[in-house]
């Protein structure tokens, strides 16, 4: 039967075309030692090798990280900018009375002043940084760390 038949063939055609098609026989002889032999004496091929890419954790990293990023940005309840500078404010004078009472008990050693102007400034950078964004959340945070870590050393200074 081909596309170009003028008449379709019938269904008893159909049957006796199938019928004439040649039947399946099995082999004269076993084929697979022959089989077995020639897998033996060829290489092996493996797996192709998928080339490494070496920045792909890295940019997995960094979506995840955008991610959380973004996600945090937009759970933070917008508040007044009162509020946090107020709360900045307070952290401010704590620190101050708790560094007053430490200094009073001894001075600072040389070796370390340098470590202790570094952390008051960067208090006063972060100071004037919530000034200017009042509804960062996360200055309030890294103030109270800045104030924690200074006044920490201020003591183990005044212990030694």
């Amino acid at each position: 039967m081909t596309s170009h038949d003028p008449i379709p063939p019938t269904d008893e055609a159909l049957r006796w075309q199938l019928r004439a098609l040649r039947q399946d026989m099995p082999p004269t002889r076993d084929l697979w030692p022959g089989i077995a032999a020639r897998l033996a004496t060829s290489p092996r091929h493996q797996a192709p090798v998928r080339p490494r890419r070496p920045w792909t954790p890295f940019a997995l990293a960094a979506s995840v990280l955008l991610a959380i990023t973004v996600t945090w940005q937009l759970q933070q309840a917008p508040t007044g900018d009162a509020l946090i500078q107020r709360e900045a404010a307070a952290l401010t004078r704590d620190y101050a009375g708790a560094l007053a009472q430490l200094d009073r008990r001894a001075a600072a050693p040389p070796e370390i002043v340098p470590a202790l102007h570094t952390l008051d400034e960067s208090a006063a950078q972060i100071r004037r940084a919530i000034a200017t964004e009042p509804n960062a959340h996360f200055l309030l945070d890294q103030l109270r760390r800045t104030y924690a870590r200074r006044l920490e050393l201020t003591q183990r200074a005044a212990m030694t």
